[in-house]
């Protein structure tokens, strides 16, 4: 029901021209039996993020996978600090630079949803501040939506593997996105009757 609410708070503001007002660092709600899906897909890299990149869940293969994307004391893990301010993400994303522009690409465009919503606007000065690429990038207004597709991503026990990802929208939050990764060098599981 809050979610609901929440929801409709939103649109009315939007209607009136005004952004959705969130808290500076305040957590997208997330269900319980979203945050579980994750952990259904283990061995399998899988995590929920919100619209701004925050990770709202994830499972341990994903923690294993992604090292150091964690939730900080005054706030949540995000995916987009982690590309641009965590050093070992450079070496996690075979080939960063276009991974990095990529985020940044699809980051912009749902900043752009949210004109004035602090989540947003905090992040993108924290990813400024402290990313010379953002400070680069950001003002040639890339812009990208969120898809599926393929990464090479280095595992910490196989090294440099190709992985393909598909981006799943939640109905109820459809800016929080469920992405689950599959190690395309495995043999594909048969189908069963």
């Amino acid at each position: 029901m809050r979610t609901r609410r929440r929801h409709e708070r939103d649109h009315l503001l939007q209607l009136a021209g005004h952004a959705p007002a969130a808290g500076p660092e305040e957590p997208e709600p997330l269900t319980a039996e979203a945050g579980a899906v994750p952990l259904l897909l283990q061995p399998n890299p899988a995590y929920i993020i919100g619209g701004n990149y925050d990770v709202l869940s994830n499972n341990q293969a994903a923690h294993e996978l992604f090292p150091r994307l964690v939730t900080e004391a005054d706030r949540p893990a995000n995916f987009a600090r982690w590309v641009f301010l965590e050093p070992v993400a450079r070496d996690v994303l075979v080939d960063w630079e276009p991974e990095a522009r990529g985020l940044l690409g699809r980051l912009r465009t749902l900043a752009a949803r949210h004109s004035g919503d602090p989540r947003y606007t905090r992040l993108i000065e924290d990813l400024n501040e402290g990313s010379p690429q953002v400070r680069d990038w950001w003002p040639q207004y890339e812009v990208q939506a969120r898809h599926s597709g393929r990464k090479r991503l280095r595992h910490p026990q196989r090294g440099a593997t190709d992985y393909a990802y598909t981006a799943f929208h939640l109905a109820e939050q459809p800016e929080q996105t469920l992405v689950v990764y599959v190690d395309s060098s495995a043999p594909a599981a048969e189908a069963q009757p």
